[in-house]
């Protein structure tokens, strides 16, 4: 997906699954407990000795990094219902990662394709706003691995089907219009796992959004969703027993790791490299995944890109 498709499928994905058929109205237990909870994940984690060694004086002496987000995408990153605080995968890894520098964290809410230039421009110190490293991103920033993207597929509650990964040949496969998963992903999957072994191709249903792809898989009109990870398992938490997520996410057999940003040839890109490799090893990094439902986006080596 691009990430204004995401952002507002994001914050639309609750509404999608009240809308679906059978569904439970109002606001459920862990819906209330995650979008109103402003506990701060770095709470008690101490700095990183070797990070703060790398960490120009400059920032040493200002005592603070300044990191940009599009917080309008749960539950990536977005805002509580307090509307003030930054909560979600992202803030949270970004509070680890200034932890471990000794710094405080100043959060700049911006829309996302005013991030990069941001960066660049020096108005801001980093992003961390679930980023792919693409090669036009790469001229002008230094981008260093810290999560895995991705898409997966959601079947009915229970699978009864029994569909995996590799059985999805001849079914209807729901997926959003202007999605990579419609443009790219899908007919790529569908070539390498079915085509080309002599099995009916996967049938894409091109729906509107999220929404109408969930609403249908509710009632039985499509056998699987096929979209990014991270909405799906927002869906799944928001409105419990309605689907089931397929395990492993689908082998696109393409790069999904996302990365934070800072400018290119900066003297902080060091101790950030250091500041968040420290964190992939804490305990509060996975911590963080599995209670925002992504214990499949853990990495284990911040690789700058």
């Amino acid at each position: 997906m691009n990430k204004i498709q995401t952002a507002a499928a994001g914050l639309a994905v609750v509404l999608a699954m009240s809308a679906c058929g059978g569904a439970a109205t109002g606001t459920s237990e862990t819906e209330v407990r995650k979008t109103q909870n402003t506990r701060d994940v770095s709470e008690g984690v101490q700095p990183d000795a070797a990070a703060v060694a790398l960490l120009p004086e400059a920032y040493k002496a200002k005592g603070e990094l300044t990191v940009a987000m599009d917080l309008s995408s749960p539950p990536m990153t977005f805002l509580a219902e307090d509307n003030t605080t930054p909560i979600g995968v992202n803030p949270d890894l970004a509070r680890l990662v200034a932890k471990k520098l000794g710094l405080k964290l100043k959060f700049e809410n911006t829309a996302f394709d005013t991030i990069v230039p941001g960066i660049d421009g020096g108005r801001y110190d980093f992003t961390a706003t679930t980023m792919s490293a693409t090669e036009e991103r790469l001229k002008v920033m230094d981008m260093i691995n810290y999560l895995k993207g991705g898409s997966a597929v959601a079947v009915a509650k229970d699978n009864p089907l029994k569909l995996t990964n590799d059985s999805l040949c001849g079914k209807n496969i729901a997926v959003t219009k202007g999605s990579t998963q419609q443009l790219k992903h899908l007919p790529n999957v569908s070539k390498w796992t079915c085509e080309e072994k002599g099995q009916p191709a996967i049938n894409a249903i091109t729906l509107p959004n999220v929404q109408e792809a969930l609403t249908q898989l509710d009632s039985k009109r499509v056998d699987g969703v096929f979209y990014d990870a991270s909405a799906l398992a927002w869906a799944n938490d928001q409105q419990p027993n309605h689907f089931t997520i397929l395990e492993p996410r689908m082998d696109t057999r393409t790069n999904t790791n996302v990365a934070m940003g800072v400018k290119k040839g900066s003297p902080l890109t060091p101790a950030l490299q250091k500041a968040i490799q420290s964190v992939l090893e804490t305990p509060e990094y996975k911590e963080s995944l599995e209670y925002w439902g992504l214990g499949e986006s853990a990495i284990t080596e911040a690789a700058i890109r």
